[in-house]
């Protein structure tokens, strides 16, 4: 037993000294392989009495133990040291375009992102932007969602533990915002009316098909005045689908909806031709659905600090990733995120696309195809 203990402490002494994977690797086949000073004593037992069997045969696993726990947690320290030395000499210029492409190519999410902001912009909307992780107030309660609220379930909505050394506590955990109304809310306490914001902005939902993913884009617009009516929204509204769709003319309809956060609530569609291969907007007797609006609810203007009785106003919501679907007859939402480089080059965009009322939204150099 004193030779194993001898032979503990200088198998142990090897390991801690390995200084890379290799050298640790020799050492576990010399002591742990076929014909290892560890296996060459096993087999070794069969010729002892029993009594020194049992008593060595015992030490020997022992031995074999805390010589393969020694190895496995010196093979981490190695492990850690390698990739941090790799990460130390190697270096990527990010900012270099993809090989072999010689360019880059504007996701056509950016590129919606800019050209909603061009349009606001030239109707005097400011850019509000907010955090992506909203507290329960500022995403539901602020917004008239009670807690019993069915957006609120756990199956929908991605909930974070707001203190990791405690229990998981729905009703006080972090969520990822659902939406980005929340910014409607954080805009009206630090700001009197009048007010006239667009927030733009990375959303997610617990939900996956070819029109959902967990994570998506959208916009939230707000307007508050005095003497602000639905003529004002819709106005709005019919404005800009004419601007980003770029017609003289296009049909509109609204249909009453329900939104905890607004009163009235109604839909907006737009008039297009559906056919089995395609989809024309402004033409046709067909109807496509684009977004939801409605009158703010005094109760959200309550929680805004913003009195109701004094003031209205109007909130729209509409999807970044379905605008860009419309506008340029992408099928699968799911492909916006799987960074295929073949597919960023068909429907992507040059840099120099820039988005403007002046030099033209999509017609300014067009798909990048």
């Amino acid at each position: 037993m004193e030779n194993l203990d001898s032979l503990k402490n200088e198998i142990l002494s090897k390991i801690n000294a390995s200084t890379d994977l290799k050298v640790l690797d020799d050492i576990r086949v010399s002591v742990l392989g076929k014909k290892g000073q560890i296996t060459e004593m096993m087999k070794g037992l069969g010729a002892l009495p029993l009594e020194e069997k049992i008593a060595l045969g015992k030490g020997l696993n022992i031995l074999k133990s805390e010589v393969e726990n020694a190895i496995e947690a010196q093979k981490i320290i190695l492990e850690d040291k390698a990739l941090n030395e790799k990460l130390t000499t190697e270096t990527i210029d990010v900012t270099l375009p993809i090989r072999p492409e010689t360019q880059g190519r504007i996701h056509p999410v950016s590129k919606i992102y800019e050209e909603v902001v061009a349009i606001f912009g030239e109707m005097g909307f400011d850019v509000a932007n907010g955090p992506d992780i909203e507290d329960q107030f500022h995403n539901f309660n602020a917004l008239n969602m009670p807690g019993n609220h069915p957006a609120r379930q756990m199956q929908d909505t991605f909930y974070l533990n707001n203190d990791p050394t405690k229990p998981f506590d729905m009703d006080t955990a972090y969520v990822i915002r659902t939406h980005t109304s929340g910014m409607q809310i954080r805009t009206m306490e630090k700001q009197q009316p009048p007010i006239r914001i667009i927030a733009p902005g990375r959303t997610y939902r617990s939900d996956y098909d070819a029109t959902h993913t967990p994570m998506f884009h959208q916009v939230e617009g707000l307007v508050i005045d005095k003497n602000i009516t639905m003529a004002h929204l819709k106005g709005c509204l019919y404005d800009f689908m004419k601007a980003f769709f770029e017609l003289d003319e296009i049909p509109v309809r609204y249909r009453p909806s329900y939104f905890p956060f607004t009163e009235p609530s109604a839909e907006m569609d737009i008039g297009c031709l559906k056919t089995k291969t395609e989809l024309k907007i402004g033409a046709g007797t067909d109807w496509l659905e684009v977004l939801g609006c409605g009158m703010v609810h005094p109760n959200v203007l309550k929680a805004g600090g913003i009195n109701p009785d004094e003031y209205q106003g109007f909130a729209f919501g509409l999807g970044i990733d379905r605008l860009a679907m419309l506008k340029y007859g992408i099928p699968d939402l799911r492909t916006f995120f799987e960074s295929d480089v073949r597919w960023l080059k068909h429907y992507g965009f040059t840099p120099l696309d820039l988005s403007s009322m002046t030099g033209g939204l999509s017609n300014n150099g067009g798909l990048a195809r």
